[in-house]
C-alpha cells in the first residue's frame, strides 16, 4: 500500500532569502556600474621614469570626477587603456561641463601607452575581445554609460 509522502514546501525564511537575493540582482541591473580600473593590474613606476598607468589613471578619474552634466550634448565616451592584443580595456562616461576635453585625452593616451608598455614588459595577454563605445547620456544630473546595445548599432567592419 502506498503511503502518501509529506510535500516539502519552501519555508518562509527560504522564501525570504530568495526574496532577498532577487532584490539584490535585479538592482543591480538598474544603473550602469561605476567606472573600474582597466582589467590588468598596473604596475608601479617603471625604469624609465614614467608615471605608472595606475598613477595616470588616478589623474583621469580626478579629471572626470563626479561627470556632472545639465543635459545629454555634455555627455561623451573615451576608450581607455589597451588590451595585450590591441584596442581600449574600457569606455568611461565623462562631461564636458566639468572636465577639459584636451587635457582628458592627453591623460587617456599617455594611460593608453603605458598600459602597452607594461603589457609589452610583463608578456600580459587578453581575452582579444573587441570593447564597443556604448555611449554616454546623462541621468539624474550624472554622465554614464549607456547599456550595451542602448546606442546605435556598432559600425560592421567593411
Amino acid at each position: 500500500m502506498n503511503t502518501p509522502r509529506p510535500v516539502n514546501r519552501p519555508s518562509r525564511l527560504n522564501a525570504a532569502v530568495i526574496a532577498a537575493l532577487l532584490a539584490i540582482a535585479t538592482s543591480a541591473c538598474g544603473s550602469a556600474p561605476a567606472a573600474a580600473a582597466p582589467e590588468a593590474k598596473p604596475m608601479s613606476n617603471n625604469s624609465s621614469g614614467k608615471p605608472s598607468s595606475q598613477a595616470i589613471w588616478q589623474q583621469i578619474q580626478a579629471e572626470i570626477g563626479d561627470a556632472a552634466c545639465d543635459g545629454p550634448q555634455q555627455c561623451h565616451s573615451i576608450a581607455v587603456g589597451a588590451k595585450a592584443c590591441g584596442g581600449p580595456d574600457a569606455y568611461l562616461a565623462w562631461s564636458s561641463k566639468r572636465s577639459n576635453e584636451a587635457k582628458l585625452r592627453a591623460l587617456v593616451a599617455a594611460h593608453a601607452q603605458a598600459r602597452k608598455d607594461e603589457n609589452a614588459t610583463s608578456g600580459m595577454v587578453s581575452d582579444c575581445r573587441m570593447v564597443t563605445d556604448p555611449g554616454a547620456s546623462c541621468q539624474a544630473g550624472r554622465c554614464v554609460l549607456q547599456p550595451q546595445g542602448a546606442g546605435a548599432a556598432p559600425k560592421s567592419a567593411e
